[in-house]
């Protein structure tokens, strides 16, 4: 029977699977015998077989002509003639011709324009043409829903993306009992879309329990489904039971791994399906190119597009994005301008992939040269394009470019999109437009949590800590939970701000609400902790960190550095140290800069150097440590030699080497070298000299005496001197007994820093070295009068796990009188020890 050959589903992997036959029902199992039961002449089989011949030649106007002569000579056509011509106009996609044929039916008559066979026929064309609103009405109004009507409405819907309706379709045929697997694969197809695994996995208790497991398409569909789900356990299971592994099943297996992360196990499954002599598709390479690109695995991603090359596949937007994006992930820039030349039809895809991967790794002007030439060729941009232009704008803080993509935007109706609104959002707020940021927030009807994240975190990132908590609670009022995303922002805002309190607290809340702490949550108060100058506490997050099973990044590992440096605190920079090396962790030039950096100012000066040692290739920022270090502890020679050794390597200095190894000379008193590295700054570094660079060849001639060159010096900066400066030359007028020379300086100091204590206390004890006491009492009396004092000393000693601070003239110590009571005890040994009569 002719119309038995159309099916829903062209694959004929289907026609090889051998099960229970579809119930049919009476009208439409005896359409084809519909034409001898008319008046008229009767159309012979070999009338029919040409219209099928035609048809499937794809001749579907020859096939339409010989029906108009047909018509002409009076015969009257039945069903099945129809069945073909519509079955044709299917596989041509000839969607007019389709409507002609569907116009002739209606003007035939009821018998056969409700004709179950061409009703059925008729849904199958509109469905695969995509007339999803003709397609449903149709459906609606047959009197019997057969297997093949219910599976053209199904794939319909899982065409179109209404992955719920399909099921529901699904379920809907099976109470009706048309057990049938044409239509499982598409019924998978939709679990793996909205990631139902237990819906999922009821369809493959289905598939098994009617038999359906042997049919290879639809083993194929429930290995992509389970791969869909991120169950690629059960997917290889699936894969691994099936008999018959045609190219689709590989394919599916191969994407699942990729989509899953397991990039590894795409690769590997790849081989094995050239071992097994499988056929490769351009799904199969674009999934092993994809695997590379993530890998950033260079070789394979090489015999990936020579393999394309040799199977002679079209370099297609498909096959050319993929090819595309390896080269862009491995940073084969000049191999990727090449690829993307030669791609045939570029789609959008394809400039988007060039374009993300210029921004990702800065190469902005190539990205805004080859979005003009994308706009020259009248490509127009959609949501990810722009939303590579407006984080370059952010990254580059290029406000006309940003604002000239948000009118795109809003003239092409893109604004109301949530991904190219959060990055509008992050563009004004790095471009310090917060104003912007937020008109832009209001303007988006439909905020999901993406967005809301987006302005908290514009307010993070300028410290407005008050209007981040305040859109906080308001996000909630408005129905969306914060997740561990949005008290990231709020953690970080209250430290920019200072508000460290806050930030504990906010911490300790989430974690009250079981929302757990990620990477990013521990780095953020750690760094936070820092550069506020709680690095005690830092230290302990950095603990709580290890011990929640969080593994730390260089980020984490160089704040808690940092804190260790900024508290001298020796024993747990080794232990930072220690863990770095038992985790095999690589050294960064920053990580290694920091391990520098901590041992020369924890004191172990020698550890310092066989760290730095240590690195291999070695760039200006560890050699910028290591002379700091020198430097820190009055080793100029060295500090000297190291200097000298990167003219020798080919490492140019810059701003902060010249003021390490100024203030080595500074430490040591080396005036001739200070003045020399001053004048080779400008004339053979071409590198300005700073207030800092000054400021260290001032106090170093202040310290040793030369006066006159320090005011020749202070005369002839292009710079009005600072407080340190002016602070400097005070200094030596106390060596050098001159009151008058220190008062007239003072003057100058007070008025840059009328609140800091240790200018009048500078001053103080010029005067006293001059014998001046009643003029040092009034400006001890000064000080009172303006509540000014003198800045504690402060110290302080681990013991332990616990750090012991002491300030001076502090007794809060909760061991104080321990402490005193010890320290009387061992002034009364020292005082018996010194009076005890010798013993020869």
């Amino acid at each position: 029977m002719a119309y038995l050959s159309v099916t829903p589903t062209p694959n004929p992997q289907f026609s090889q699977f051998k099960s229970a036959k579809p119930r049919k029902s009476p009208h439409f199992a005896q359409a084809h015998f519909a034409s001898l039961h008319e008046n008229g002449p009767i159309v012979q089989k070999s009338n029919l077989d040409q219209f099928s011949s035609l048809c499937k030649n794809g001749q579907v106007r020859e096939a339409v002509g010989l029906l108009t002569a047909m018509e002409s000579e009076n015969l009257r056509i039945g069903p099945q003639i129809y069945g073909e011509l519509l079955q044709g106009c299917v596989c041509e996609r000839a969607f007019f011709t389709g409507q002609q044929i569907h116009a002739r039916i209606l003007k035939s008559g009821e018998s056969i324009a409700r004709n179950e066979f061409v009703e059925t026929k008729l849904l199958i064309f509109y469905a695969k043409c995509n007339a999803h609103e003709v397609a449903f009405r149709l459906f609606s109004r047959m009197e019997v829903h057969n297997v093949f009507s219910w599976a053209a409405i199904i794939g319909l819907h899982c065409r179109m993306g209404n992955h719920e309706e399909a099921l529901l379709g699904f379920c809907e045929m099976q109470n009706n009992g048309f057990p049938d697997n044409f239509v499982v694969p598409n019924a998978l197809k939709a679990c793996g879309a909205l990631k139902l695994i237990g819906f999922g996995r009821g369809v493959h208790g289905y598939v098994v329990k009617m038999g359906f497991d042997g049919c290879v398409f639809v083993g194929s569909s429930l290995v992509d489904m389970y791969g869909k789900c991120d169950e690629v356990e059960d997917a290889r299971k699936v894969f691994d039971e099936m008999l018959d592994r045609n190219t689709v099943a590989w394919n599916s297996m191969i994407v699942g791994y990729v989509q899953n992360g397991l990039n590894e196990e795409a690769i590997e499954m790849f081989y094995d399906m050239r071992v097994e002599g499988v056929e490769q598709t351009r799904v199969t390479l674009s999934s092993f190119l994809t695997a590379a690109a993530n890998l950033g695995a260079l070789e394979e991603g090489l015999q990936g597009h020579a393999i394309a090359v040799l199977c002679g596949f079209e370099v297609d937007n498909f096959l050319g994005s993929s090819i595309l994006n390896f080269y862009v992930k491995v940073g084969l820039y000049e191999e990727a301008e090449l690829v993307f030349r030669s791609v045939s039809k570029k789609d959008v895809v394809t400039w988007n992939v060039l374009i993300c991967g210029y921004v990702r790794n800065g190469k902005f002007q190539k990205a805004v040269d080859l979005c003009q030439l994308m706009r020259a060729e009248n490509m127009r941009f959609d949501s990810v394009t722009l939303t590579s232009i407006l984080s370059m704008c952010a990254d580059t803080s290029n406000m006309k470019l940003g604002k000239e993509g948000h009118c795109y935007c809003i003239r092409n109706n893109l604004e109301s999109d949530l991904a190219v609104a959060s990055s509008t959002i992050n563009m004004y707020a790095k471009c310090n437009r917060i104003n912007s940021a937020i008109q832009v927030f209001k303007s988006t009807t439909k905020r999901d949590l993406v967005l809301w994240n987006s302005l908290l975190a514009a307010y993070a990132e300028l410290g407005l800590s008050g209007e981040a908590l305040k859109l906080f609670y308001k996000m909630q009022l408005d129905g969306v939970p914060p997740n561990v995303i949005s008290y990231n922002s709020l953690i970080l805002g209250f430290l920019r701000n200072g508000q460290v309190d806050e930030a504990k607290d906010m911490f300790s809340q989430m974690q009250s609400l079981s929302i757990l702490p990620n990477l990013i949550t521990w780095t953020t108060l750690i760094s936070g902790l820092t550069q506020n100058g709680f690095g005690y506490d830092a230290i302990i997050i950095f603990r709580q960190m290890q011990e929640a099973g969080v593994q730390p990044n260089s980020v984490s590992l160089i704040s808690a550095l940092s804190a260790c440096t900024a508290l001298a605190l020796l024993q747990y920079g080794r232990t930072i140290h220690g863990y770095i090396t038992r985790r095999d962790l690589f050294p960064s030039i920053p990580m290694a800069t920091s391990l520098v950096d901590m041992y020369a100012k924890c004191g172990c000066l020698y550890q310092a150097k066989n760290v730095f040692d240590t690195v291999v290739n070695k760039e200006l920022p560890v050699y910028n440590a290591m002379i700091s270090g020198y430097a820190s502890h009055g080793q100029a020679v060295q500090a000297l030699s190291l200097f000298k050794h990167l003219e020798d390597v080919g490492i140019e200095p810059d701003n902060i080497t010249f003021t390490c190894i100024l203030s080595a000379c500074n430490h040591a008193g080396l005036v001739s070298e200070g003045l020399e590295l001053l004048n080779d700054m400008a004339s053979k570094h071409n590198i300005k000299p700073g207030m800092e660079h000054y400021g260290c060849v001032l106090s170093l001639l202040s310290k040793s005496g030369n006066r006159d060159k320090a005011y020749e010096l202070l005369e002839t900066m292009p710079y009005e001197p600072d407080a340190y400066m002016l602070g400097s030359l005070l200094a030596s007028c106390k060596e050098k007994h001159e009151a008058e020379l220190g008062e007239y300086l003072s003057e100058h100091l007070l008025q840059l820093e009328p609140g800091n204590s240790g200018n009048y206390i500078a001053l103080s004890n010029v005067y006293a070295t001059a014998g001046m006491w009643d003029v040092v009492t009034k400006v001890r009396n000064v000080m009172k009068e303006k509540g000014l004092h003198k800045n504690p000393g402060c110290s302080w000693i681990q013991i332990g796990q616990e750090l012991n601070v002491f300030v001076s003239g502090d007794g809060s110590h909760p061991k104080n009188k321990d402490i005193y009571a010890t320290l009387a005890l061992l002034g009364m040994e020292m005082h018996f020890t010194e009076h005890a009569p010798m013993i020869y």
